[in-house]
């Protein structure tokens, strides 16, 4: 396989409808920052499947992951944990849910979100409808990244699942809103 960088992504800052930016600290820790130039709110935005995306701090290089307890945590490895599906709510805002982990009784989505402090919410308190859970990406350029490693998880268990090709969703056409 080439190992010429293939996805296109963006380098963006994510902006939170409580008034912080997203920040990863150089030791991994993940909270908000009022600081919109902070080296630490620059986040690569690396797509690894339909509207599923990795999130990593440019700076430190660490990926952002939620836990089976709807914590996030910093991980140096791309795993399962570390891929969110990218939803735009209707007022333009983009949230961000574990493709991993829901609630099992009502199987609700569980959520990036910070609070009104700036600190980081458990996935399974933070509710889509909320402020908490609302980003805005601040996009800074356009990169090309190559494909987090999964292989050592997924070729066991769930190869044929992902293709990485967001072009064909099972040979039906996909509907995209122009952007």
């Amino acid at each position: 396989m080439a190992t010429q960088p293939q996805l296109k992504g963006i380098v963006t800052r994510l902006f939170s409808q409580q008034g912080f930016y997203l920040q990863m600290q150089p030791d991994g820790t993940i909270d908000g920052s009022k600081d919109e130039n902070s080296d630490n709110t620059l986040f690569n935005l690396i797509p690894v499947g339909l509207r599923v995306v990795a999130i990593q701090g440019v700076k430190s290089g660490f990926y952002i992951a939620m836990n089976g307890e709807g914590m996030l945590y910093s991980s140096e490895v791309f795993t399962p944990e570390c891929k969110f599906k990218e939803s735009v709510f209707e007022n333009y805002y983009v949230i961000y849910s574990s493709t991993v982990y829901r609630q099992q009784e009502s199987g609700r989505a569980w959520f990036l979100g910070l609070t009104k402090e700036g600190q980081v919410m458990k996935g399974n308190r933070v509710k889509k409808t909320k402020p908490s859970s609302h980003f805005v990406p601040r996009p800074i350029e356009v990169c090309m990244y190559r494909e987090p490693s999964l292989h050592e998880i997924e070729d066991k268990h769930r190869s044929r699942k992902s293709s990485g090709t967001p072009t064909m969703n099972g040979g039906k056409a996909v509907n995209q809103d122009s952007t």
